[in-house]
């Protein structure tokens, strides 16, 4: 017959504590792996993504617009400003919700030009309206003829029915905005003034925007009307 070996009190209650520590390390383990930060989402910049460059170029854009109205007030001036405050705003949520650097600025799109004025006196044209008429084309340009070359178009961030705002047109020109990309347009009139020769607000940028771009780097732009 054979014999078997049993184990006295003492080796079990040493086996179990042994299982024990095993397994509560074990734990321990799992514990903390579940337990562990998930690694904080990368944020983009206007350098890395086309959305966040188009974001960034319409902050800056109304950044420089209320800096101008700052510089030099007018009886409507703390009104288009409280609504460039707000327009900021919505960007910056635009901006978080893309991943992007929020407040991150630039002011890319088309340097400021000066607003053209009436011929002075003796049939001279203006400072501003000379401006116009050099190699950007502003508001002294023809109906039909291209305008604004070598600019990109991005959104204002305003609500509303499609319009455009701009700094070289004036409150009622009709401006034809095509999108080269996808070869999408849209006929908007200027409506505001803004620190870019031509932004479309939310509405005409969803026209002829790419899905998921907040930026036109290669557009057409034509005074129409």
């Amino acid at each position: 017959m054979s014999r078997r070996r049993t184990l006295g009190p003492k080796k079990k209650l040493a086996l179990l504590l042994s299982a024990a520590t095993v397994a509560g390390g074990g734990a321990f383990v799992m514990a903390a792996t579940s337990n562990a930060s998930p690694p904080a989402p990368t944020t983009k910049s206007a350098a890395d993504s086309t959305v966040c460059a188009g974001l960034a170029t319409a902050l800056g854009n109304n950044e420089r617009f209320i800096a101008g109205q700052r510089a030099n007030p007018d009886a409507l001036s703390e009104a288009r400003i409280a609504n460039r405050e707000a327009v900021i705003k919505q960007i910056k949520v635009q901006q978080e919700a893309s991943g992007c650097a929020v407040g991150e600025s630039a002011q890319g799109s088309q340097p400021a030009q000066p607003v053209p004025s009436q011929p002075a006196a003796g049939g001279q044209a203006g400072q501003g309206e000379q401006a116009g008429q050099d190699g950007q084309a502003g508001g002294g340009a023809a109906a039909g003829e291209q305008v604004c070359n070598g600019s990109t178009v991005t959104l204002s961030g305003e609500e509303g029915a499609p319009a455009a705002s701009s700094n070289q047109f004036p409150a009622d020109t009709t401006l034809k905005v095509t999108n080269l990309d996808n070869n999408k347009s849209t006929t908007v009139r200027v409506t505001s003034v803004s620190g870019s020769c031509v932004l479309l607000n939310n509405a005409a940028f969803e026209q002829v925007r790419e899905p998921g771009k907040f930026l036109i780097r290669r557009a057409l732009i034509e005074k129409v009307g």
